[in-house]
């Protein structure tokens, strides 16, 4: 069993709160944490909470879950907490405009597969797993108003986001205020040493919820803010399913690998650090391997992480589609299919087959060039193909293809 101090090294590394006396303080408060937790021969209560609005965890949301892994290899207690009812308003923390609202049943579909996805990185044996429905449901108006009396408008309206809306004059609803009071009781109901969350939790766990826990009679939470966060296929702006910009977990091991892929070189020292926890000196060396041949880094950055999803089978699987499809250029082995009883417009089979997310999506491959029929770019945005026509290969950028045949 590692000692207090080894502990407290690792489970700091990689945090960052934009202020050392922050740090400092957060250093201090879980070392105390942990003497005590020794005292009363308990572990440590952690959780960190991941909304359901997406069907899909990607692998920026990973970087969070390790850190729980990290409580977890110490003999810590770690809750993954499934915001079920946190969800039903999203979090303002990173979006210059409120979020659409989405429904109960949205919540349950989405939330399914989390469990699943939590565990490709989390020890199942060691994670318990909880819904934030539990205890936010059964709050009424009267509980509201006791929570929302210990903040004044004035402590909301420093975040970020909510100053700069003010400022740009567009909207802040009331309800957006809201998800910090609950994220907050969140930590309170689960009685929590420390709360794990991204620099965009900074408000929500640092004020609201170590502030909401003092009022209630309890100590304030340790917060655990990850420094960085991880670039999505880009290499510049923070991943994100809305952005298009992510990596699913819930995806094929041929797309996970291909998407590794196509990140830029720029991105693979952050990746390292983010995804495979390396040192100072490893990426020295990595940095030094990039100048000298980085498609070798890069494929082996991709092997590595589909193989934590995927098993060697599946890393060797999505290695060798991406050897024949993207180096070789050849169509894959496998593809799903599509059939048509009758004249059917390329559009609405791009739509109808999932490889793209609307029709104005796919006139937008279309015009961008990005769509091809048998290997020949498609231009037209009318274009039709007839059942006689088949069977054809449809292929939208580079890794998304579908075979079209007669129904």
């Amino acid at each position: 069993m590692a000692n207090i101090d080894e502990q407290v090294e690792v489970l700091m590394s990689g945090a960052e709160y934009g202020d050392p006396q922050t740090r400092e303080n957060m250093t201090r408060e879980l070392r105390e944490r942990l003497i005590q937790a020794e005292k009363e021969k308990r572990p440590l209560r952690v959780y960190c909470g991941y909304d359901p609005r997406k069907p899909d965890l990607h692998l920026g949301h990973t970087i969070s879950m390790r850190k729980l892994r990290q409580f977890q290899e110490f003999g810590h207690d770690v809750t993954f907490l499934i915001g079920t009812f946190t969800s039903l308003i999203g979090d303002p923390s990173d979006v210059d405009k409120a979020r659409e609202q989405i429904t109960p049943e949205q919540v349950e579909e989405n939330a399914r597969t989390y469990q699943a996805q939590a565990f490709k990185i989390l020890d199942p044996a060691r994670t318990r797993v909880r819904r934030n429905d539990e205890w936010l449901a059964d709050l009424d108006f009267r509980d509201i108003i006791r929570l929302a009396q210990n903040f004044t408008v004035q402590q909301f309206l420093t975040r970020e986001n909510f100053a700069r809306r003010l400022d740009a004059g567009e909207p802040i609803y009331l309800h957006e205020m809201f998800y910090s009071l609950m994220q907050a009781y969140d930590a309170y109901a689960q009685q929590s040493d420390v709360q794990v969350g991204g620099q965009d939790q900074l408000f929500n766990i640092l004020v609201a919820g170590r502030k909401l826990q003092q009022a209630l009679g309890m100590p304030p939470l340790v917060a655990i803010i990850m420094g960085e966060s991880l670039p999505g296929t880009d290499g510049e702006v923070k991943m994100s399913k809305s952005l298009g910009n992510d990596i699913p977990l819930m995806t094929t091991s041929e797309d996970m690998y291909g998407k590794v892929m196509s990140v830029p070189d720029k991105a693979m020292h952050v990746y390292h650090k983010l995804l495979l926890g390396w040192n100072a000196a490893q990426l020295d060396e990595l940095d030094a391997q990039m100048q000298s041949d980085p498609m070798a880094v890069k494929k082996a950055l991709a092997y590595e992480i589909t193989r934590t999803f995927y098993g060697q089978d599946g890393a060797e699987q999505g290695a060798a589609h991406f050897a024949q499809v993207h180096q070789r250029g050849e169509l894959p082995d496998e593809m799903p299919e599509y059939a048509i009883v009758s004249e059917a417009r390329v559009v609405d089979i791009l739509t109808g087959a999932g490889l793209t997310s609307s029709k104005g999506d796919a006139k937008r491959q279309i015009k961008g060039g990005g769509v091809r029929l048998n290997g020949d770019k498609i231009a037209d945005f009318d274009a039709i193909l007839l059942p006689d026509d088949l069977p054809v290969v449809l292929q939208v950028g580079k890794r998304k293809f579908v075979r079209v045949v007669p129904a």
